[in-house]
């Protein structure tokens, strides 16, 4: 009887812990309470006791008592780690756990778009939340000594595109990377670039690409446009192009070129000075900075807009004042 009662005992007993094993399992596959997509956010530090009372408090989670249960019998998964994570709506608790244990932070992200300038960028990163600000009271040239950047000027060292990146990043973690990746393209870019190109280094051709980049957002018309800046160039011509004008003249243009504009003498009118300005003017993407050092043959020398999005190209200044007359004096009368 008593060997019977024993075996018995144990058979209870087994049955009792895979029932109890099984609903464990069943209770941490439901999904929590969560009514919608949301950020959850575990600081650094936080014990796996003090984030199940966040669930509790959260009332993602009604009952602490088989995340208990599961965790002792799987104790990898209380080794959340700390970060910002986006949580999906009903998701699991063993889910969760997962997404914890592995890190799997939610990515923000940031765009800075062609031609934009670094002023620009300052006041995005500005207003980018979940970003750690370091550089709203820095000077540009401050800002250039954190980067380790050899120019008072950091215009158009950064690659414009869409960044990820976790919550507490620092804006200045994200201008490195632009940094780092503008510097990797136009690599590329500069050592299958044409020959004879008026060009002393890849800086003035970064110069150049800018220029490009504020000229015309058509990329198809990128490769043109730089043939007419180097074929002046290499006519000794002056550039004499608006948008260097522009960015000289700072917060002081109010969207209108005047003539007493184009006749001041400032390091950036490319009327007045020869060759390129002493910085670029934008951040240059990938077809501007292409087209530097990649322009297309042509006898070009002139171009104006036709107020429509596109350029009328002439290669003498008798055609050129045609198409002033007709696609921009006309425009102005009427």
């Amino acid at each position: 009887m008593i060997k019977k009662l024993i075996l018995f005992i144990i058979i209870a007993l087994i049955a009792i812990s895979i029932s109890l094993f099984s609903y464990t399992q069943y209770q941490i596959k439901q999904p929590l309470n969560i009514a919608k997509t949301q950020l959850f956010t575990i600081n650094e530090g936080t014990s796996f006791h003090r984030f199940s009372k966040v669930l509790i408090d959260n009332a993602w989670l009604e009952s602490r008592f088989w995340l208990r249960n599961f965790i002792r019998l799987n104790p990898k998964l209380a080794n959340i780690k700390a970060g910002t994570y986006q949580i999906e709506k009903n998701t699991t608790l063993l889910s969760l756990l997962e997404q914890l244990v592995e890190g799997k932070e939610h990515q923000f992200s940031v765009t800075f778009i062609e031609g934009s300038t670094f002023q620009e960028w300052l006041a995005l990163l500005k207003n980018t939340d979940n970003l750690v600000h370091h550089l709203n009271k820095n000077s540009i040239a401050e800002i250039s000594v954190k980067l380790a950047i050899n120019h008072k000027n950091p215009e158009g060292l950064f690659y414009p595109d869409t960044y990820a990146f976790t919550a507490n990043t620092s804006d200045i973690d994200i201008l490195k990377r632009a940094q780092q990746k503008m510097s990797f393209e136009l690599d590329i870019i500069w050592q299958n670039r044409h020959q004879n190109l008026p060009y002393k280094n890849k800086y003035q051709a970064l110069i150049m690409a800018s220029i490009i980049e504020k000229e015309s957002g058509r990329h198809a018309e990128h490769g043109i446009i730089s043939s007419v800046f180097i074929n002046r160039l290499h006519k000794k011509m002056r550039l004499q192009t608006d948008p260097t004008v522009i960015y000289g003249l700072g917060e002081r243009y109010k969207g209108d070129i005047t003539y007493r504009h184009l006749r001041e003498k400032t390091v950036y009118n490319t009327y007045r000075i020869n060759g390129l300005p002493p910085t670029p003017i934008a951040m240059a993407g990938k077809s501007a900075l292409h087209a530097a050092l990649n322009p297309l043959t042509t006898d070009y020398l002139y171009f104006v807009s036709n107020g429509a999005g596109k350029h009328i190209f002439s290669t003498n200044l008798k055609d050129h004042n045609a198409a002033v007359s007709k696609y921009q004096l006309s425009r102005k009368t009427n």
